[in-house]
């Protein structure tokens, strides 16, 4: 019998141990307790402590399981507001690649030309107004459109003029293009629509900077071994459809080829320099029907000969000098018209540029024969934007603060081609442009 209880005692023992050992709910394990106390196999004492560390570990597991619902619930939560965030992020993607960019300028500007019959200044204040958005659609392409102010659809300026009793201005589209960048081709940039100018430029005898060319545009750069860069670009556009009157093919249009090579070389740390060349062809420029009313074709306009024909061929260069008190840029370029209809084919500018004190000063002077560029297309504000000029320009601005600058113009130009009212060789116009400028 001894024998028998012993091993009853001891399957007990090993039996409470196993189920205290494995999950079990408190009624077995109370239970099992109360089978050992009833057959003297624990006595009073380790029925208490046994119990006590019953009701111990029943609490623990109580306190787990609640962590572990609330682990639960909060993994879920955060889960779903992950995937909440996640559904927002797609849908506002494209405000993540996108920039906003834009500036207002306000101009005080004066116009002193003896050139017309009246002899008088001409004093007006402009505003400018500009605002794009420019955004990646994917890794391969970017967009970008832009809106301005503008008396008028005139392409080579965007002021507008403060006048009429305080009346609403008009806006215009100035920008909206597609950039294909492909992946395959680093550096490689394939433009449609209407755009920022594709080329390089070192003057503005050629094309007024507000200007917005409008077609289909092909750039390139391409790097040499150390600071060494090659760049180029070639693009066709279209000025106007159907302008001999026979047809709406292209064949028919007015059309703009443009081609450019140039290189850009660091010959030390403080001494860089750009060198190229530019071809800027036009097509059926010889076959513009003239409208009634109209200037023939709105190319040949602004002091050029009437139905002249253009091809441009350009060179230009800009030495950077830095490693000197001020940093220094001596740049220019050179024009001639290979169509011209008389000798009056050629410009050139050349100029200078620095800093110092905050201060960005660019001088330069310019020789702008009568048919050397074109009319339309040349800069708008030295000698009220005619050919057939000469002079000076000074630019002066000061960064007043964080992307606020004051700035000063001043041309002082002579012109044989702005002298209609009154017979006089060459007209003397003076422009003082005084501006405030914020940029965003």
């Amino acid at each position: 019998m001894r024998l028998a209880s012993t091993k009853t005692a001891a399957a007990l023992c090993g039996g409470l141990l196993l189920a205290m050992s494995v999950p079990a709910s408190a009624a077995v394990d109370a239970k099992l307790l109360d089978m050992l106390k009833a057959n003297g196999s624990i006595t009073n004492a380790q029925y208490s402590e046994l119990q006590a560390e019953l009701a111990r570990d029943q609490k623990d597991q109580q306190i787990a399981r609640q962590a572990q619902q609330e682990s639960n619930e909060q993994i879920a939560a955060t889960a779903k507001k992950t995937n909440e965030l996640s559904t927002f992020d797609q849908k506002l993607a494209w405000a993540a690649k996108t920039q906003f960019k834009g500036d207002v300028r306000f101009r005080q500007e004066t116009v002193q030309n003896d050139g017309v019959s009246n002899n008088k200044d001409q004093n007006r204040q402009r505003v400018r107004a500009r605002l794009g958005a420019y955004s990646e659609i994917n890794p391969q392409v970017d967009t970008g459109i832009r809106i301005a102010t503008g008396n008028n659809d005139d392409p080579r300026s965007t002021n507008q003029s403060l006048d009429n009793y305080f009346d609403k201005k008009q806006i215009w589209l100035d920008q909206g293009y597609v950039d294909y960048h492909p992946d395959a081709i680093k550096n490689l940039h394939i433009v449609g629509g209407k755009m920022p100018q594709q080329w390089v430029s070192m003057g503005d005898i050629i094309w007024d900077s507000d200007i917005s060319p409008e077609g289909l545009s092909l750039s390139y750069k391409y790097p040499l071994s150390g600071s060494t860069e090659l760049f180029g670009s070639a693009g066709h556009y279209t000025l106007k459809d159907n302008v001999d009157g026979d047809g709406v093919q292209f064949k028919h249009d007015l059309r703009l080829y443009a081609g450019q090579l140039g290189a850009r070389f660091g010959i030390t740390d403080n001494l860089k320099l750009t060198l190229g060349g530019s071809v800027y062809g036009y097509d059926n420029d010889d076959n513009i029907t003239p409208v009634a009313g109209v200037i023939p074709g709105q190319l040949a306009i602004n002091g050029n000969s009437p139905n002249e024909q253009f091809k441009l061929y350009e060179g230009f260069g800009q030495l950077d000098i830095g490693g000197l008190p001020v940093p220094l840029s001596l740049y220019g370029q050179y024009v001639d018209n290979k169509n011209a209809s008389n000798d009056q084919d050629t410009a050139w500018l050349a100029g200078v540029k620095t800093k110092f004190y905050g201060f960005a000063v660019d001088y330069n002077y310019r020789d702008v024969q009568r048919n050397a560029v074109v009319g339309a297309f040349t800069d708008s504000d030295f000698a009220n934007g005619f050919t057939g000029s000469r002079g000076s320009k000074l630019k002066v601005s000061y960064e007043l603060d964080k992307n606020f600058a004051l700035g000063a113009t001043y041309f002082l130009a002579t012109s044989d081609q702005t002298n209609a009212n009154i017979n006089k060789k060459d007209s003397d116009i003076n422009t003082l442009q005084l501006d405030a400028e914020a940029k965003f």
